[in-house]
């Protein structure tokens, strides 16, 4: 008789020179499809242990700790199930919505993460999606963003539109503009990145750029704003490979603030200086994601054929830390 899995232990060995953080914050980051809210639960309920004690979400988590998370599994759905989730409609009409997803939620149930997804919300406010692509787990899904990162995603309603919109994603035609709040100066305040992008062979999660591995990418930028640290960009995508602005922005030395898989919450400025790191320390507790933001969405309508483009404002945690930034720098 096959075992049935009911729980997966995730271990965590805290290794010398990692800076301190709280020990929710550092799993959110760490588990794939973790929400931080998920994460206080577990934690809340005993789930979570440092160095064979349960602990609170306010722990701090030290080099030389042992973490470990048990993960209570439910059973895999037949299908994904409608919840009240609130979501964020920006547009809406008879074939398609544009939603304004916050950061921390994922886009589609997956391996571990069945429920709270967007999904499982369209599923409860609509009765009407698209169900060519993985009907039972992505219907009306068209294409993705990230779990941390927030902003504008669009639904199909109905298969012809779903196919039509997902050949201007296919051919690159859509408008699609980024804002992130990278570490450091640029040289240029205009430029671009391209490089292949494939999985890491040490961690396939994540991703690299290679010279010849993998798909081709394409990533455009521009300087908004500079601090003392840190920079605002605007970025266009050119392709739309996973991760893209997160691999090209770190594999060029800029990686995303606050961004825990590529480098971005590895103190880069005043590491040496108490007064500064305490500052950087904290601007990073104000984000405890990567500060990127899909801020811009254009496409034509596949009905109407009329060119639509859709703006979002950035989320509360960006603004903040943008503030923060600006006028403590």
């Amino acid at each position: 008789m096959a075992k049935i899995i009911t729980e997966k232990i995730f271990k965590y060995e805290i290794p010398d020179g990692k800076k301190k953080e709280r020990v929710d914050t550092f799993l959110a980051n760490s588990v794939e499809n973790a929400t931080r809210t998920r994460i206080q639960k577990l934690i809340e309920a005993g789930y979570v242990t440092a160095n064979g004690k349960v602990i609170k979400s306010n722990y701090k988590v030290n080099p030389g700790d042992t973490i470990i998370l048990t993960l209570p599994i439910a059973p895999r759905p037949e299908v994904a199930e409608p919840e009240d989730i609130p979501i964020d409609v920006v547009y809406e009409d008879e074939h398609l919505m544009v939603i304004n997803k916050p950061p921390g939620l994922v886009v589609h149930p997956s391996i571990g993460h069945y429920t709270g997804t967007l999904v499982n919300a369209l599923l409860f406010h609509k009765q009407k999606l698209s169900d060519i692509n993985d009907p039972a787990m992505r219907p009306g899904i068209v294409h993705r963003i990230d779990k941390d990162t927030s902003g504008l995603l669009l639904i199909a309603k109905d298969n012809v539109s779903h196919h039509r919109l997902a050949a201007q994603f296919s051919a690159h035609t859509t408008e699609r503009e980024y804002q992130a709040v990278a570490w450091g100066m640029f040289k240029e305040r205009k430029g671009e990145v391209q490089s292949f992008i494939a999985r890491s062979k040490r961690d396939r999660k994540l991703f690299t750029m290679t010279e010849n591995e993998g798909k081709f990418a394409h990533t455009y930028y521009e300087v908004l704003e500079e601090f003392e640290f840190a920079t605002l960009l605007s970025l266009r995508l050119k392709t739309g490979r996973t991760h893209q602005i997160r691999v090209h922005l770190s594999g060029t030395g800029h990686p995303i603030f606050g961004d825990e898989f590529y480098g971005g919450r590895a103190i880069r400025y005043g590491d040496q200086l108490p007064k500064i790191r305490a500052r950087v320390e904290n601007l990073l507790e104000i984000i405890p994601r990567q500060a990127l933001h899909a801020k811009t969405l254009g496409f034509v309508h596949p009905h109407t054929k009329e060119f639509m483009r859709f703006d979002s404002e950035l989320p509360a945690d960006m603004q903040l830390l943008i503030k923060r930034l600006k006028y403590e720098g």
